[in-house]
């Protein structure tokens, strides 16, 4: 179980902003973000609050797939941008 609450997760998903392709009363239709984005949207959520992948891709869903979470994670690793710690959450530098 994630240690988000729900209005943790909700308000976390709404600071989450991509592109408007189109919007009506029923659908919004958004853009997928691109790795560069992803990372920085990630970074951004994890200087929030410490996450694990879970809880990112509890947040992240519909928008990106774990596998993808985990390259940008990587990537902000590999950079120094971000460090795991013992118990497996992501935290910003």
């Amino acid at each position: 179980m994630a240690n988000l609450t729900q209005d943790e997760i909700e308000e976390l998903a709404r600071r989450v902003r991509l592109k408007i392709l189109h919007e009506d009363e029923e659908v919004v239709l958004m853009t997928a973000p691109n790795e560069e984005q992803l990372e920085s949207i990630i970074k951004e959520l994890i200087s929030y609050k410490p996450m694990n992948l879970r809880e990112i891709h509890i947040i992240l869903s519909g928008i990106a797939s774990e596998d993808k979470i985990r390259r940008a994670l990587n990537s902000l690793l590999d950079r120094g941008e971000a460090y795991i710690t013992s118990d497996g959450r992501y935290i910003s530098t």
